[in-house]
């Protein structure tokens, strides 16, 4: 029995070593794309001011499975290839030294009363985030988002876990770790050809998951993440698959992997103009020249057709991708599937170091045309703030007709986009008026019983006068009274200076903290804050529920009184509460002289004078 016993240990310690040695030599030094198992390393990529101060998730060992997707979109040959000898690569030389962005500020203004006020705002937002994530990694664990009354999971973006991936770098930055390296665990596991339908949005995927993996990457350097980012950049590159190289929106996944997908004749200039800073950014992670190229051939079509549209500077609603970026129609608007096109011009100038000089015109002709045609004063009651809106036009080829003064909650984003160009480019003007429009949309806000802004509502503009575009910078817009007469019946039992409401509904939207959080960190104006703490008190009492936050139905009633939508869109914690959060937190915690966020808030690091533009690292 004894020499039986002997003999079984032998074999075991045998078999112990042989297991030992596959591991070592099979588990751990082979390529990380094929592997599944990483170790995380410690994050030398972000600089010390713009992280948390905690231990990071990199300083413990941590192991993550890489599951590889089940199809490799890398490995599939296009039907229609890029010409080879045509090819762009991302411009070369040094960064320039842009512009400062961020205000100066000061010991004086950071004073310990004001860093205390602050700390207590931050942790309120930090605390309706960690409820909305709990209550979404309960219920809808690795789906698309949560349904905030019945508990339930609803996939709305193909199935891959939409809040998973948008929420990361949120997560990252509100110093969650916990949850980021749980989180980045089941990320490693997604299978981008397992779908909860036959298609997907190709602006969606980029902007959501593509950024959201990007900025992650960005901020903890953890490689799985930009592992991930290729896969599903890989995926959307093949929207390009087309006879004239234009991106296809409605990305049908077998005639993706066939080469047969159709541009459209009508497709939102949104949907085809808001890739560059994702594709842009992976070529630059990467080294892979093939985003870039990809998204540099849409700039060109934009450029060629800029000034031929029935708005010149401007583009319309819908082109026509057939013929490159067709601009024929006779919409135009900064909100709803027009607005992104615009929102990434300056910041794909800031994004390529300066270096590229093609979207600091097509921005500049831009902001002209919408501040000719666009832009509008409301007409309020005496001693209202001095705000501006921007509105909807429409024109054909004899020219653009009266405004719409229609006010949608989308297009709040422009008073950060009209400050932050204006910054870059040195147009002063662009800033008072990016401050107007930030300031207007918080106006909007103040002006319900819910302390909430509408979806998409109408006010009376005040009449442009025929010499207002002769007038010099900053005198434009001209004021006028306030005219009960013009006030319908029905207007009367809206807030004063709303003609009409046309959606009642709030969706957790963040375009209109996302200007003020960027005009404070511009101005350093200590109201915005103020202002944002009153947006984000009425926010959380408005959409709270037991669980987590919900959309609701009408903001014209007191809050809380609203019936909800029972729904979470996954950028309620990516944007909105990422905004909150940033603008009450140290200003150099993810500064605009660091990094450029892209429509989904995912901010992306910025190259720096010294360094190389092309900022793919070697492996550590």
């Amino acid at each position: 029995m004894a020499i039986l016993t002997a003999r079984r240990f032998q074999r075991l310690t045998l078999l112990t070593v042989v297991v030992l040695a596959l591991y070592y030599f099979f588990g751990v030094e082979h390529d990380p794309l094929h592997s599944p198992i990483y170790k995380a390393k410690p994050n030398t990529r972000p600089p010390k001011q713009t992280s948390p101060t905690s231990t990071t998730s990199s300083e413990k060992f941590q192991a993550w499975k890489f599951v590889p997707s089940s199809y490799n979109w890398g490995k599939r040959a296009f039907k229609h290839p890029f010409d080879k000898s045509e090819a762009v690569e991302l411009p070369k030389g040094t960064p320039h030294e842009l512009p400062r962005i961020q205000h100066e500020f000061t010991e004086d203004e950071l004073t310990a009363s004001h860093n205390k006020t602050q700390s207590s705002r931050r942790n309120a937002v930090r605390e309706a985030a960690k409820k909305s994530w709990g209550a979404y990694r309960k219920y809808a664990w690795g789906k698309d988002e949560l349904m905030p009354e019945q508990l339930k999971a609803a996939d709305t973006f193909a199935g891959w876990g939409a809040t998973l991936v948008d929420s990361l770098d949120t997560l990252w930055i509100m110093d969650l770790k916990p949850e980021f390296d749980e989180a980045v665990r089941l990320v490693g596991t997604i299978d981008w050809d397992r779908t909860t339908g036959s298609r997907c949005s190709l602006f969606e995927t980029t902007i959501r998951y593509l950024g959201g993996l990007l900025s992650a990457y960005d901020l903890s350097g953890e490689k799985i993440l930009l592992d991930k980012a290729i896969e599903i950049g890989d995926m959307m590159y093949a929207g390009f698959d087309t006879e004239n190289h234009m991106p296809v929106n409605s990305f049908e996944f077998g005639q993706a992997k066939a080469g047969t997908l159709r541009v459209s004749a009508s497709e939102s200039s949104a949907a085809a103009g808001t890739l560059s800073l994702e594709f842009t950014r992976l070529s630059q992670l990467t080294g892979d020249m093939k985003y870039y190229n990809a998204i540099d051939g849409v700039t060109r079509e934009m450029e060629k057709s800029q000034d031929k549209s029935n708005i010149p500077g401007m583009w319309p609603v819908f082109v026509n991708l057939q013929v490159g970026f067709g601009a024929s129609g006779t919409s135009f608007t900064l909100g709803a599937s027009a607005d992104s096109a615009y929102e990434y011009l300056s910041k794909m100038y800031a994004l390529l170091g300066g270096l590229e000089p093609t979207y600091k015109k097509l921005h500049t002709k831009a902001m002209a045309a919408a501040k000719k045609y666009l832009l509008f004063r409301p007409m309020l009651p005496e001693k209202s703030p001095d705000v501006l809106f921007s509105g909807t036009v429409y024109a054909t080829k004899d020219g653009p007709k009266d405004i719409q003064p229609q006010v949608q909650h989308l297009a709040c984003f422009a008073g950060g986009m009209f400050a932050l160009g204006g910054k870059l480019f040195g147009e002063e003007d662009d800033v008072r008026v990016g401050e107007q429009l930030a300031r207007g949309c918080a106006w909007a806000y103040e002006a319900f019983p819910s302390g909430v802004m509408p979806e998409v509502s109408d006010l009376y503009a005040c009449p442009k006068e025929k010499d207002d575009d002769e007038k010099e910078e900053g005198e434009a817009f001209a004021h006028c009274k306030w005219d009960e007469v013009l006030v319908s019946e029905r207007a009367k039992k809206l807030p004063k200076g709303f003609a009409s409401i046309t959606d009642s509904s709030y969706l957790l939207r963040p375009e209109a903290i996302e200007s003020v959080f960027i005009l404070y960190r511009i101005t350093g104006k200590k109201d915005l804050l103020d202002i944002a703490w009153n947006m984000f008190s009425a926010v959380k009492k408005a959409t709270e529920t037991k669980h987590a936050h919900s959309s609701i139905m009408d903001v014209n009633v007191e809050a809380g009184a609203s019936r909800t939508k029972d729904s979470m869109e996954s950028f309620w914690i990516a944007e909105t509460l990422k905004y909150f959060y940033l603008i009450f937190s140290e200003p150099d915690l993810i500064s605009l002289d660091d990094y450029v966020f892209n429509t989904e808030a995912h901010p992306l690091r910025l190259p720096k004078p010294g360094s190389k533009l092309l900022q793919k690292q070697d492996d550590e």
